[in-house]
């Protein structure tokens, strides 16, 4: 084992090569993560047991000593501090996760279907009607505005407060920020998240913020939702339905169009697009580490280790998802005809992601229309030219030019 914690880049420069390096230390090793130590986790099968034990929590209020001391210094103090079903533990998650999980249920996501098909189309012919003979950034044209759309029709997100959103958001996936900056950045995304509850206050209407705030404000004592749990439950729904699928649809498109054997196994029916929305979110997961979690005991690893209590816990995702233990001698390749299509890219366990099906339908969606309107679809550049996000966290790229039909047309 390494004497000192292994440090992850918060460029996010060559993540694949990191994974590798974690994994080949076992199960669980010490890592530096922009100044705090904590225990990532890349063994599966350790993993999902730690999502789901009763002694692992996400409230570093209670549980994590450094938590005062990384709240004033660390730039990702905003992950740890918000109070939301995301870092709740116990009676709180539950209470949070009831009050949540209905707005998420099968049929309000089913009924987004027509919403989602038309938002794509129109998307698409913008994309169209764009000079031919141009590259086109998809991320930009397509993997941004679809999520934002679709978590802004939910949320009800006025149109002229999305681009303070998009940029706000952004901001709290990046982890080349100062500690300034980061606590900057955090001001401007609760100035936006008050803004929004303000208007949506003034005049309710029939989305997932007016739901909200009906819950909160209808409770003579307040005691089922904080104030403070209004808006980190904002917060937490928009940002994570909004950058993750914009992950997701990227690396969809960016491994289709630099393996066309696997596109071709879709175009001949040998696999559907749910097939390869399973297969990116396994190989390209939306978050590669999402910090944190913290020992409520001491907890003893597999190979003698122990996690003391107190100590933090980083779920390690896409270095899991790639475990050769878990997919054997092809876990890093890309095969939409994998039979074995299990991944932690939506979490495990109390904190399963609730948006998880909501993703799948935009990706899915999104994909199937773009290689059918443009079936010669290619990159516009070389696929080792695509550069990753700065973040040790995020995993897209910066941007994804294409050509809608080959060069040579």
């Amino acid at each position: 084992m390494p004497t000192a914690p292994i440090f992850l880049d918060p460029t996010g420069a060559n993540a694949h090569d990191e994974h590798r390096q974690l994994r080949a230390h076992g199960p669980a090793v010490r890592v530096d993560i922009l100044g705090v130590t904590a225990w990532s986790i890349t063994d599966p099968t350790l993993l999902k047991g730690l999502l789901k034990s009763p002694n692992v929590s996400k409230d570093g209020r209670a549980h994590w000593p450094e938590f005062g001391d990384a709240i004033q210094t660390w730039p990702l103090a905003l992950w740890v501090a918000v109070e939301s079903m995301f870092t709740a533990f116990g009676a709180d998650h539950r209470r949070l996760r009831r009050m949540i999980a209905p707005l998420f249920s099968h049929q309000r996501i089913a009924a987004l279907q027509q919403d989602v098909d038309a938002i794509t189309a129109g998307l698409l012919d913008d994309i169209e009607a764009l000079p031919v003979d141009e590259a086109i950034d998809l991320r930009e044209h397509l993997a941004y505005p679809l999520p934002i759309a679709v978590i802004c029709h939910l949320m009800g997100v006025p149109a002229d407060q999305r681009v303070a959103f998009r940029t706000v958001v952004d901001g709290v996936f990046d982890t080349t920020l100062t500690a300034e900056e980061s606590a900057a950045n955090s001001a401007a995304l609760y100035e936006a998240l008050d803004k929004l509850i303000t208007a949506k206050r003034t005049t309710l209407g029939d989305d997932m913020t007016s739901l909200l705030i009906t819950t909160r404000d209808g409770e003579g004592d307040g005691g089922s939702l904080s104030e403070a749990e209004l808006r980190d439950t904002l917060l937490l729904m928009i940002s994570a339905g909004y950058e993750t699928t914009v992950n997701v649809i990227d690396q969809a498109i960016t491994q289709l169009l630099t393996h066309p054997d696997q596109l071709a196994h879709v175009r001949v029916g040998r696999a559907s697009w749910n097939d390869v929305v399973e297969e990116v979110l396994r190989l390209e997961p939306a978050l590669k580490h999402l910090p944190l979690r913290y020992a409520v005991t001491d907890i003893e690893l597999p190979d003698g280790q122990i996690i003391a209590k107190g100590e933090a816990i980083l779920a390690s995702y896409a270095a899991a998802n790639r475990h050769p233990d878990w997919h054997g001698e092809t876990a890093d390749a890309f095969d939409v005809t994998r039979t074995v299509k299990d991944h932690l890219a939506f979490g495990h366990g109390f904190h399963f992601c609730l948006g998880a099906p909501l993703a799948r339908l935009e990706v899915a969606t999104v994909l199937s229309a773009l290689f059918d309107r443009f079936p010669e679809i290619e990159l516009a550049v070389p696929t080792q030219e695509l550069k990753p996000l700065a973040s040790l966290l995020s995993n897209g790229h910066q941007a994804l030019p294409v050509r809608l039909r080959p060069t040579a047309a």
